[in-house]
């Protein structure tokens, strides 16, 4: 598996209590829903109920 250069800022920032939060750039260069609840998921993915809402997803990237 070839791994992804991600990059600060663009990909992820660190959050007021230190945590690493990714970008919805970075989740969608990553090509799908990991359901971990992330806090940026462009796949509308609800954590609580374990569902998706129903969301389009638009390429953003460049």
């Amino acid at each position: 598996m070839i791994q992804k250069e991600i990059k600060e800022e663009e990909d992820y920032y660190y959050n007021e209590d230190g945590y690493k939060v990714f970008t919805e750039k970075h989740h969608l260069k990553r090509g799908y829903c990991c359901k971990n609840g992330c806090k940026h998921c462009p796949y509308g993915y609800d954590k609580k109920t374990d569902s998706f809402k129903k969301v389009e997803v638009k390429k953003k990237l460049k």
